[in-house]
């Protein structure tokens, strides 16, 4: 059964941050705020979890664009082929904040994404999901919730996004209402910076 726990950015309570992580670690699915929109998420250890929300996305994991979300910076070279200090620059100075940086991925990227020269890193500037990535230990694996109406392309209401998707997630953490504006994505593979989307990330970085 699907549960909606509301949990406060200024002060996460440690015991149910606890218990998001522990449903996260059994390979469960989870909605959760950030500094842009409401996103889903899993572990990126769990293979059952990768293919349960790439069902949901309708995709092919393998050739899933899901983001990875950090807690911060130190967990990039995990993943990420040594970049320049220009990139690492770009990097300090939006993180954390409404980007996502394409980057590209390292022989350490989990087996299901061994195919891909690239990743898409995120930091988001929100206490909630920042504190859940750093009691689970590593990054978990993340797609916007896309809302059926096109008029609001994202859910803004936590308590709405349970109501649609408490059949077929474990956990919605509710820490208020969301944005409906996605994140700036920046594409930092090639020697200039290339913008991909823009949205909520201001374009002076």
């Amino acid at each position: 059964m699907s549960e909606l726990i509301r949990i406060y950015e200024e002060n996460p309570n440690p015991k149910d941050i606890k218990k998001v992580v522990e449903i996260i670690r059994k390979g469960g699915l989870v909605i959760y705020p950030s500094d842009t929109v409401y996103a889903l998420g899993c572990d990126i250890t769990n293979v059952r979890a990768l293919e349960r929300l790439a069902q949901l996305k309708g995709v092919k994991l393998e050739k899933a664009n899901f983001s990875f979300i950090c807690e911060d910076l130190s967990n990039l070279s995990d993943y990420v082929k040594q970049i320049d200090s220009t990139t690492f620059k770009i990097l300090k100075r939006a993180l954390p904040g409404p980007y996502t940086f394409i980057l590209p991925g390292n022989n350490n990227l989990p087996n299901v994404f061994k195919g891909k020269k690239e990743v898409g890193i995120r930091v988001p500037d929100n206490n909630i999901i920042r504190t859940i990535v750093h009691e689970l230990g590593n990054p978990i694996i993340s797609t916007s919730i896309k809302d059926d109406d096109e008029v609001i392309e994202y859910t803004t209401d936590p308590e709405l996004i349970f109501e649609k998707w408490q059949k077929v997630v474990d956990i919605v953490v509710d820490g208020g209402y969301g944005g409906n504006v996605p994140s700036t994505v920046i594409d930092l593979t090639g020697n200039e910076p290339l913008l991909i989307r823009e949205g909520k990330g201001s374009l002076e970085i």
